[in-house]
This record gives C-alpha cells, sequence and structure tokens, in this order.
C-alpha cells in the first residue's frame, strides 16, 4: 500500500468514527440546549407519602421551552366535563374542570447541569399560590424522552413522576 491508499483509507475511517452515533451523542450539548423545544406529555403520577400512586390516564398538554429562559407548561386529563353552556359556566363547572385535573404555569427555567436539575420559576399559574414558588424536578433524557421527578416532597408530601416525548 502506497502513502496516499494509507492516506485515504485513515481519512475515510476517522469520517465513519466522527459520524458514528456515540460520537454524535457526545456532541448534542449541554442538558439544557437538549431540553429546548416543544414536548408532548406521556404520562403524569403523582405519588403520595404512603405510597399511593394516582395517574392521569391518556393526559394532553405540552411543555414548552425556549433558549431565553422561558416556559409554559399545560396539562389535562382528557375527560374533564364540559360546560353546559359554553360562553357562561357555572362555578361549580369551572371548579370541576381544574380540580381534577388541570395545571398551567409559565415562567423562567434553568438547568443546574451538576445536578441534572430543572428549576422552574412560576411566574403565572392556574393556582395563585404557586406564583413566585420554585420548583425543582430531576431530569433523565433519553432519546426523544423526558423524565420529571419532582426532587423532594410536595408540601403535601407528594411527588410528581411525569413522562414527555419531544414533540414532532
Amino acid at each position: 500500500m502506497n502513502r496516499r491508499s494509507i492516506f485515504t483509507l485513515a481519512s475515510v475511517a476517522g469520517l465513519g468514527l466522527a459520524l458514528s452515533p456515540s460520537y454524535l451523542n457526545s456532541q448534542q450539548g449541554s442538558l439544557r440546549e437538549q431540553l429546548v423545544g416543544t414536548w408532548t406529555i406521556v404520562s403524569w403520577e403523582d405519588i403520595a407519602p404512603n405510597g399511593a400512586k394516582r395517574q392521569i390516564a391518556n393526559p394532553k398538554g405540552y411543555l414548552i421551552f425556549d433558549s431565553g429562559g422561558r416556559y409554559a407548561q399545560v396539562i389535562a386529563r382528557p375527560d374533564r366535563p364540559k360546560f353546559k353552556s359554553p360562553g357562561e359556566p357555572t362555578v361549580e363547572e369551572l371548579a370541576a374542570a381544574t380540580e381534577d385535573f388541570f395545571a398551567a404555569n409559565a415562567g423562567t427555567w434553568r438547568v443546574s447541569e451538576a445536578e441534572k436539575l430543572l428549576i422552574q420559576i412560576f411566574e403565572a399559574a392556574l393556582r395563585p399560590n404557586n406564583e413566585g414558588t420554585v420548583f425543582r424536578s430531576g431530569i433523565s433524557l433519553s432519546g426523544d424522552e423526558l423524565r420529571l421527578t419532582s426532587v423532594r416532597p410536595l408540601p403535601a408530601g407528594a411527588r410528581i413522576d411525569v413522562l414527555y416525548q419531544r414533540a414532532k
């Protein structure tokens, strides 16, 4: 083999390694960069202090992260009751539509790369008492799947586990 053949073979091998999936995975960027975009909810589970689990069957909703550090999130149970008069719901109908289960909030976000934590600061929320609070979730990211698990128990002692799929 002459030098030119050896150089060509080495170049092709190097290019093949550079484009291999493991190399591409290592070049995805920071965890924060990987979160930017729109995520569709797949599952939502609330785990009570006594271990009892409550799941929302086939939840609907989105979690959107922009690159400037803003986010918006809406999650709903698909079988919420409809209003009898859509233009004039009663107080009871409004309460039923949001109590079990509807969640919406928006604000700022950042990531602790070292701890793999998502830190959300609620600036607007369906439940006004949540405004101004900081919510921390552990991040598990695998391909197009994102799992967020509340880090510490919520005030009632519960923990929330939510699975998202990157929106296509």
